[in-house]
């Protein structure tokens, strides 16, 4: 089946090969080697230049990590989802590059006031923080470099990490694409302000898909 996909990927993008081709999903439960050989064969043919996953399981990250010649896992990361920082080191190790996704965490960790959050949000709160929670927490995090927007300071905190290759965000607007950019264009932050920005935030790992 990925191998068909790909064919197809190749005729709707109008090329010979893709840079990087990357896994969405998958469990422990799937057929990882038979996956992996798939992966070797079309970098082997040249359809393919590098493979990566997009997986938040470390059962799964893992498996790859040792088995296989992934360059990137795609992983949901912002400073109010820092899970996949348990596993940089690991990373790092192998030569894997972490694709951050979701840096802005559904607008919360912009300019929109926080009164403009989807009802769920207002409900239930964000992963591990009640709403009551968020209230006070991200005026903190503005109040750690007075000279960053609370976009430019999330996706920096982002970028500081050495495992992060690059952030992918998403945009409904051009205005939003042209804040974005400039976020990622904007000044690093410094090791005091990284671990202020830790200070106000939770540290959590994945509770669930982890091996015993």
């Amino acid at each position: 089946y990925i191998k068909e996909a790909v064919k197809q990927s190749l005729k709707r993008l109008q090329t010979d090969y893709i840079d990087l081709y990357q896994l969405h999903g998958g469990t422990i439960d799937d057929p990882i080697d038979e996956t992996i050989e798939a992966f070797e064969e079309l970098v082997e043919e040249g359809v393919i230049r590098y493979y990566g996953i997009s997986s938040i399981r470390p059962n799964v990250i893992k498996e790859y990590a040792k088995k296989s010649n992934i360059v990137s896992v795609m992983m949901q990361y912002s400073l109010l989802d820092r899970r996949p920082e348990e596993w940089f080191s690991l990373l790092e190790e192998q030569s894997i590059s972490v694709v951050a996704r979701g840096p802005l965490t559904k607008g919360l960790l912009t300019e929109k006031p926080l009164s403009q959050a989807s009802a769920a949000i207002q409900k239930n709160g964000y992963l591990q923080y009640s709403f009551e929670e968020l209230q006070q927490i991200i005026p903190s995090l503005k109040k750690v470099a007075y000279d960053l927007s609370l976009t430019e300071l999330s996706i920096q905190y982002i970028l500081k990490h050495s495992a992060v290759s690059s952030v992918v965000f998403g945009a409904s607007s051009v205005d939003q694409l042209k804040e974005n950019i400039a976020a990622a264009n904007a000044r690093s932050l410094s090791d005091q302000e990284v671990k202020a920005l830790t200070y106000y935030t939770k540290p959590s790992v994945y509770e669930t898909h982890r091996f015993k």
